[in-house]
Parts: C-alpha cells; sequence; structure tokens
C-alpha cells in the first residue's frame, strides 16, 4: 500500500506541473462548480492566501464576501496551533506561518462556518492529505470540539486526486471538494 508521504509528493508534483495559465483559467471554472455553497449571506468562510502552486480560493473569498459574508484566513500561533482571524479586505496582510499571509494581531479571531482548505491529495469519499504537518487536522477537530460544525470544502486542481487516501482515526473527512472539473460531494459514512 502506497504511504501518505509518497501519495502527496506524487501529487504535488502533479500539481506543480499544471502550467500557469492553466491555474488562471482554473479560477473561473472553479467558481462555475462552487454552485450555492458561498453565496449565503452572515455566513463566517476561511479561505487561506495561497503559496507554491496551491488552487487559489480568493475567487471563491470575493464571491462569499459579496454575498454578504465575512471573510476569515488561518494563522499559526505557534507550531502546533492554527487558528481563524477575521480579514478585511484592503487589510494589510502579515507573516502567519507556513510560508503564508494572514490578518494581523489586531483582527478578532472567529469561528467559521465554513472552511476552504488546500489540499496536497484528496479521494472521493472526503479523505485528504495536506503537507503533513497536522495544523488543519488539529484546527477543526478543535472547531467541533467547542460545538461547531463547519462544512469543510477541499480545493485542489484534478490532477490531485487520488484512488484511495489512507485514513486514521484523527482524520476529519471533507463534505466536499471543489476542482476546475468538479464539485464532489464527499459520502456520509457512519
Amino acid at each position: 500500500m502506497t504511504n501518505k508521504n509518497q501519495l502527496r509528493a506524487a501529487a504535488l508534483a502533479r500539481r506543480d506541473a499544471v502550467d500557469l495559465s492553466a491555474r488562471a483559467a482554473a479560477g473561473g471554472r472553479i467558481l462555475r462548480h462552487a454552485g450555492s455553497l458561498f453565496d449565503q449571506p452572515g455566513r463566517i468562510v476561511s479561505g487561506y492566501w495561497p503559496i507554491r502552486s496551491e488552487a487559489d480560493p480568493r475567487p471563491l473569498l470575493e464571491r462569499a464576501r459579496r454575498a454578504g459574508a465575512a471573510i476569515a484566513l488561518p494563522v499559526l500561533l505557534d507550531a502546533e496551533t492554527l487558528l481563524f482571524r477575521r480579514w478585511e479586505v484592503g487589510a494589510v496582510l502579515e507573516p502567519a506561518g507556513f510560508g503564508t499571509v494572514g490578518p494581523s494581531v489586531a483582527a478578532p479571531f472567529v469561528i467559521p462556518d465554513i472552511v476552504i482548505l488546500p489540499l496536497a491529495a484528496f479521494d472521493r469519499r472526503g479523505h485528504r492529505i495536506g503537507y503533513g504537518k497536522g495544523h488543519y487536522d488539529r484546527a477543526v477537530a478543535g472547531l467541533v470540539a467547542s460545538g461547531a460544525q463547519p462544512l469543510l470544502v477541499g480545493l485542489a486542481f484534478a490532477v490531485q486526486e487520488v484512488d484511495k487516501v489512507p485514513f486514521e482515526p484523527h482524520d476529519i473527512p471533507l463534505d466536499y471538494i471543489l476542482t476546475e472539473d468538479e464539485l464532489i460531494a464527499a459520502p456520509k459514512l457512519g
């Protein structure tokens, strides 16, 4: 059986091979496939500021904002703790850990209703592979432990799909995976 590290490396290599023009074109296609997920006012939608060759969630965040949602971005407080801060368009972004940027320490922490997660790899059952540090796993587990039930939407390019992600007891499956080709509703197991 292929392990997560092998799946991650292969999927990231495929993602890195997506050329810049295809990545740019993917933004509009992702928006079309999102359906009405991001069109509900009054929600808090957390995305991420893309790094490396990640699928870009900023068009989704802008769509949600225009529909009346508040926007949040993740920040690392330390090596283990990822939380979400509200972000206002135009507010200066600061280094937020893991090579990305996020709202300043003056921005309030929020509990998102929807969390858009970056993916290294995914399968159709809603299982994901991240970058291997467990930041989102711990953050989502903390949200759930607090009583929140955020909708989890993985964002990736279609080339990042794998047949089967090894699933561990601490893993929390996604509700949806959104790619430039489709919106995949993950089956509810259990």
